[in-house]
């Protein structure tokens, strides 16, 4: 879009002449990108991509588009007629859909070369306990080269979630696991991981039980940059007292610098910035480190604009509270660094295929 400015020249001693000039406007920089957007549901209905971009508008720049890899089961003996569409909703097992890749793929080369590149589709639609999930991933890339910059998001230990799931239930002791981010590390994908850092009802004082095992996982796969979603948090798993000292210590730790954390989610977004005292210890905590934290909706098919860039806006009183240039860093400048850098090399890798 061009805007207008007046430029004027004397000629003669008296008469001046006023041109109309055409000038480049000024180039809308978005508010956030979102590091966290599922476009499919738990019965995997999509969001319209032209559509989103409208709900995008200028307020945010890119989006992670990650499809939920799970299909709620709609089991006729559990429900009747009642058909679920949301994995609370419903008693009956949970699996493993794996045609939702192609159908994140197919829904973003529908579109313009300038509305692709506005996106950043993430491969979910393996199962964590199959040893054989790596060649999921590989055959994906395969299919759909220049596609895809990561894996994830993919829960390991998921409130509610992992107990429904068909199959074994997903651990972080699973050599499954170690071979995904192997190989998401030698192709550069990012790896995003739902993983609760403890359980519904944790022991009171104790370590949360989840906290040191995933952290063993991080430290043997240092050529994966991994984004832990919600700063291991969720619904009923909240942060107890001293919780920002532990990730202070994992933040510290030289051996996890390819960890970040994902602040996404307006559930979590409601159990870190109400409270005072949590919203000051979370605004020192990323002051102290804002290189290491990327912002996200978590929403899933948004179909209106508040309710949206509402998740997003969630985590204000957090990033008002930040100094300007680490609010910068979690809204917008580690997502560019981070995918950006997940872009270049899966494509090298991709080219190395052919």
């Amino acid at each position: 879009m061009l805007g207008f400015e007046w430029r004027c020249w004397g000629i003669g001693p008296l008469l001046l002449v006023f041109l109309v000039v055409a000038a480049p406007a000024a180039t809308q920089v978005p508010a956030f990108h979102d590091g966290h957007y599922h476009p499919t549901d738990y019965i995997q209905q999509e969001t319209e991509l032209s559509a989103f971009l409208e709900l995008m508008g200028d307020r945010v720049g890119r989006a992670a588009l990650m499809g939920i890899p799970l299909q709620q089961k709609w089991d006729w003996f559990e429900s009747g007629d009642r058909a679920p569409d949301y994995y609370l909703r419903s008693d009956a097992a949970l699996y493993y859909y794996p045609f939702v890749d192609a159908m994140v793929a197919e829904a973003v080369l529908a579109l313009s070369p300038e509305q692709q590149d506005r996106f950043d589709p993430m491969i979910t639609g393996f199962n964590p306990t199959d040893m054989y999930a790596t060649d999921h991933i590989r055959r994906v890339l395969r299919l759909y080269p220049g596609v895809f910059s990561g894996i994830g998001e993919f829960s390991i230990h998921k409130e509610v979630v992992s107990p429904k799931t068909v199959g074994h239930v997903a651990s972080l002791r699973n050599p499954a696991l170690d071979r995904i981010l192997e190989f998401a590390g030698e192709v550069g994908l990012l790896a995003l991981v739902h993983n609760d850092v403890d359980v519904i009802l944790p022991h009171e004082g104790a370590r949360p039980t989840h906290f040191d095992p995933f952290i063993e996982v991080v430290r043997r796969h240092p050529g994966t940059t991994i984004l832990w979603a919600h700063a291991g948090l969720g619904r009923f798993v909240e942060p107890t007292p001293g919780y920002v000292e532990l990730l202070e210590e994992l933040l510290r730790d030289e051996g996890l610098s390819h960890l970040y954390l994902d602040l996404s989610w307006d559930v979590v977004a409601e159990q870190i910035v109400a409270p005072p005292e949590t919203l000051a210890a979370w605004i020192s905590l990323v002051d102290r480190w804002p290189d290491r934290f990327i912002l996200g909706s978590d929403s899933v098919v948004a179909t209106g604009a508040d309710a949206y860039l509402g998740a997003l806006e969630a985590w204000r009183p957090l990033l008002d509270g930040l100094d300007p240039d680490s609010s910068e860093k979690v809204r917008l400048g580690n997502y560019e660094l981070l995918f950006d850098s997940a872009r270049e090399r899966v494509r090298a890798w991709e080219a190395a295929q052919r």
